[in-house]
């Protein structure tokens, strides 16, 4: 589980508890059916009429998945694993790597390639298309809990008018002031609270995820076309290098050296 996900949420709910409970612990009086309907109901419907129901479909499980079990991508260890893998190349021929073990599910697909004597366009085009694809249905999740972010405030207003409308429709019967004035205020609660503690904190982490996952399947595409081309391991590290920022390559030249 990504810990920043799990601490940021537990913290942002631990907050709203512990300030209920300070102003009293009736729990009870932050539930209102009708609040409940407007934001999920009307911000879900907002948000598929905007998307196809398949993209839906998939870019919602994965934001879920991403945000919560999202492994850090290192650039570094990946280099240093290529590096690994175009020395045993070099040492015992493609055929060695059918018994090596590669962590990262992506540089394993391209070692194989590379095993079965795959030619480079098709290792290329293959690899190429498979991060493309991946990378789509990342910003495609992104996209949806985005809309579905900037859609949960403005229903919390609508629920908010609704409520004021009903309070000043009954304003003769004070019974029904109250549930009216709660509905108008849990309204705008529930959708300042799923836009800011769930929909868009999810949107920013799969458009971080996007952008390490495109510098880190360039990297692995780019090391197995290398490998590939029987370059030395040498020469690929030098050449993968150019993903590092400029502090880490000069660290990684030293300890290369």
């Amino acid at each position: 589980m990504d810990l920043a996900t799990g601490v940021g949420l537990l913290g942002g709910f631990g907050v709203v508890f512990t300030l209920i409970m300070i102003d009293g612990g009736d729990f009870g009086a932050y539930y209102d059916k009708h609040a409940f309907i407007v934001i999920f109901g009307g911000a879900t419907m907002a948000t598929m009429m905007r998307f196809p129901f398949t993209t839906i479909l998939h870019g919602l499980p994965m934001g879920l998945r991403f945000a919560f079990t999202m492994r850090p991508v290192k650039p570094r260890e990946l280099i240093e694993e290529i590096t690994k893998i175009a020395e045993v190349v070099r040492r015992s021929g493609p055929i060695a790597l059918e018994s090596m073990e590669i962590s990262d599910p992506f540089l394993a697909q391209g070692a194989r390639y590379i095993a079965d004597g795959y030619d480079r366009e098709f290792i290329r085009d293959t690899m190429e298309r498979d991060r493309d694809n991946f990378l789509m249905h990342l910003d495609e999740g992104s996209k949806i809990y985005r809309a579905f972010g900037d859609c949960a405030p403005a229903w919390g207003m609508i629920g908010t008018i609704l409520g004021m409308v009903t309070m000043f429709a009954h304003m003769s019967d004070p019974s029904k002031l109250g549930p009216a004035m709660a509905t108008a205020l849990l309204a705008t609660l529930y959708g300042a609270l799923i836009a800011n503690m769930i929909a868009l904190p999810i949107a920013d982490k799969l458009h971080l995820k996007l952008e390490e996952e495109d510098v880190s399947r360039s990297l692995i595409i780019d090391g197995i076309l290398l490998i590939r081309d029987q370059k030395s391991a040498t020469l690929v590290r030098e050449m993968l290098i150019a993903y590092l920022p400029h502090n880490s390559r000069e660290d990684m030249s030293e300890a290369a050296a």
